[in-house]
């Protein structure tokens, strides 16, 4: 009783983090090659790279759950680099765990580096060379969202696996068991929502998801999607991007800014949201070219701290300046 009360508090990330290999969605091919390595018994360093949310530390502790089973405790060490990321870290907590050998378990100890590209020069240079003494008894498995943060002598000591954003398919079976478990209603439009703002990331699917939840009886919508994420309803800019197009100055202005203020909607959302929509128009090149520039210094500017009024009269002036380069011979 009191373990499945721990599981239903447990955040939904972990709830259903994959306990095999079968369980690992989108990332096939790395899945079908680190199996073979264990089938083989030559399983390399590692060094698993890629956006968050991909699956690399689910696939890591999914392999050594089906590696050591009940023994998994005693043979794996798994630190988060962003935390312990210190040289005492390395020297003291690493080494000891790499050196020594279970008495009464064969093959190889497995040390996980979660976020490694938050380690510090000096620990990641103590660590190639601990890499490179307990390797008959060892086996490291470095996880970083960016492997150029790392040191190229680590590399070259790991086999690389690029883990890709997720495509909608594999975040859809995944989030479709996890709707039927938790009694969730979905519809299609908020569904395809939910797919669309994760991006590829799993983690922040689940987490939108379980946010839903919390605030529904169980009933999901699209605008509680949106509004969950903090991204701008497809409808708002659409009102905006109508206002901006269609009428004069003074109303493209007071209508950007009164829906802004009432949805708490940021510029570079919007921004992002004019892009997506413009994209689907058929412009003239020249049109096309000088709102993808000056939009992109309007994001620029406001990235360096720039006034958002400003930027607001900004990004309507350039949307009705590229009107104008289109409608003109």
């Amino acid at each position: 009783m009191p373990k499945e009360r721990s599981a239903e508090n447990l955040p939904w990330v972990e709830k259903y983090r994959p306990d095999t290999l079968n369980d690992v969605y989108g990332q096939n091919e790395v899945v079908d090659t680190v199996r073979k390595f264990v089938h083989d018994g030559k399983l390399p360093h590692l060094l698993f790279y890629g956006p968050p949310g991909t699956g690399k530390t689910s696939t890591i502790l999914a392999l050594a759950k089906e590696i050591y089973g009940s023994n998994f405790k005693n043979m794996v060490l798994e630190l988060n680099a962003s935390d312990d990321r210190g040289i005492e870290v390395v020297r003291n907590q690493i080494k000891n765990f790499a050196s020594t050998m279970q008495i009464f378990s064969k093959g190889y100890k497995l040390i996980i580096l979660d976020e490694a590209d938050a380690m510090t020069n000096v620990a990641q240079n103590a660590l190639r060379r601990i890499i490179e003494k307990y390797t008959k008894n060892t086996r490291f498995c470095i996880l970083a969202n960016y492997a150029h943060k790392l040191n190229p002598a680590l590399l070259s000591r790991c086999t690389r696996f690029r883990f890709s954003p997720l495509n909608e398919l594999s975040i859809k079976e995944n989030i479709s068991k996890v709707i039927i478990k938790e009694h969730l209603n979905v519809g299609d439009p908020a569904l395809n929502s939910l797919l669309k703002l994760s991006k590829g990331d799993m983690r922040k699917a689940l987490n939108v998801l379980q946010a839903c939840k919390a605030a529904s009886e169980g009933e999901v919508t699209q605008d509680m999607i949106y509004e969950s994420v903090g991204a701008p309803h497809p409808k708002d800019i659409e009102t905006i991007l109508d206002s901006v197009l269609k009428d004069d100055w003074s109303s493209a202005i007071s209508t950007f800014k009164k829906i802004k203020q009432l949805k708490g909607l940021a510029l570079i959302d919007l921004l992002q949201g004019f892009i997506e929509i413009l994209d689907n128009f058929e412009l003239q090149p020249k049109a096309r070219i000088y709102i993808l520039k000056h939009l992109a210094e309007i994001e620029y500017a406001i990235s360096r701290g720039g006034n958002e009024k400003v930027q607001s009269s900004a990004s309507i002036g350039v949307i009705k300046r590229a009107l104008e380069i289109e409608t003109s011979k």
